[in-house]
């Protein structure tokens, strides 16, 4: 090990469309914030970066534009981009300043060539030393556990905000895949659209990313099973509908008066809005299992399917997987985790 190599640090980066997350060879994940910049518009400098900049979506003068320079889990800004990587490193290091480093990013299973050199050129252009890029379903797929290295096939789905990742592993390498630009950002939008056209209210996309965190659900079965889970819980099954719904009052504009107003919605209601971005994921996984050979297929009726990223957390959306496919459905120990595990697992080898 030359000198160089002993004081250069190692990193795994999971570079989200809608979070970073980085991992420092030695200490685990030491930073997990959001992928926005506050930029002052007229200068075009960074004001905030990260958990700060998030706090100002859709909250800013005109002056102040709080912007995500990743989309579908590809970069849109490459200077802001390069700016954030920059910061992420620094704090994730506890670092005032970038240190060279040698670097693992992850990046969508699908992107081309040119997205790919994008990536590569903001790393290069932040101070990396070198830059190593891992497909995310495989970082997804180490940081959960699961031996990819042997010759048996796993499937990995990994829900991001921009991105949905499918991909059966084996041997080390991606047998088949697909990438989706259709995730969790997708469902944020679903939810702001049914509120505003059902009950003629508009609201913020943070606001529908709070309403999918208490309320979005695949399936109903989630909260029979649920409350089968609950001990002394007869006098609740009494009432089978009544317990499978959730409610929550959210506030926006009137889109016809203007003025503030209040509803309340229901986790059914959110079902119905968001069904149709998780059947297109549905549809995906069906497809890639399609083209799967039949020897790594059975491994994977065998072992199941395994899920990660944010979107894994969604309520029920294992049992509904599971029930449109046939085929188990797991969620990864830390699926908001999984790709920077990954990524870090990765660049400790580098």
């Amino acid at each position: 090990m030359g000198l160089f190599s002993f004081f250069t640090q190692k990193i795994g980066i999971d570079l989200g469309t809608s979070n970073t997350l980085v991992y420092v060879n030695g200490k685990g994940i030491t930073l997990n914030e959001p992928s926005v910049v506050a930029i002052n518009t007229a200068s075009y400098q960074v004001c905030a970066v990260g958990s700060d900049a998030k706090a100002m979506l859709e909250r800013t003068p005109k002056t102040i534009m709080a912007i995500r320079p990743l989309q579908n889990g590809v970069i849109a800004d490459f200077e802001i981009t390069r700016a954030m990587i920059k910061y992420f490193i620094a704090k994730g290091l506890n670092k005032k300043r970038f240190i060279k480093s040698n670097i693992v990013i992850s990046v969508p299973v699908g992107v081309t060539s040119i997205e790919r050199r994008a990536v590569e050129e903001v790393a290069y252009d932040a101070g990396a030393r070198k830059v190593k890029l891992v497909e995310e379903p495989m970082a997804a797929a180490i940081g959960a556990g699961l031996n990819v290295d042997q010759p048996v096939g796993n499937m990995i789905v990994d829900i991001g905000g921009g991105t949905t990742e499918i991909a059966v592993i084996s041997l080390g390498g991606i047998v088949a895949s697909d990438s989706l630009r259709i995730a969790g950002d997708d469902i944020d939008v679903n939810i702001k659209d049914y509120v505003k056209n059902k009950y003629k209210m508009d609201i913020g996309i943070v606001t529908a990313e709070n309403v999918k965190m208490v309320l979005g659900n695949a399936s109903k079965d989630y909260y029979k099973k649920k409350n089968k889970e609950v001990p002394d819980n007869d006098e609740m099954s009494e009432n089978n509908e009544d317990e499978a719904i959730e409610t929550m009052e959210i506030r926006g504009r009137d889109i016809v008066s203007g003025l503030p107003i209040k509803i309340t919605i229901t986790s059914d209601e959110i079902r119905e809005a968001i069904i149709e971005t998780i059947n297109s994921i549905v549809s995906a996984i069906r497809r890639v299992l399609e083209r799967t050979p039949p020897e790594l297929a059975s491994d994977i009726y065998t072992n199941g399917i395994y899920l990660s990223g944010g979107g894994a957390l969604l309520k029920g959306l294992d049992i509904y997987i599971e029930k449109e496919t046939g085929i188990k459905v797991f969620i990864a120990e830390n699926p908001l985790q999984s790709v920077a595990l990954g990524a870090g697992k990765i660049c400790e080898n580098l």
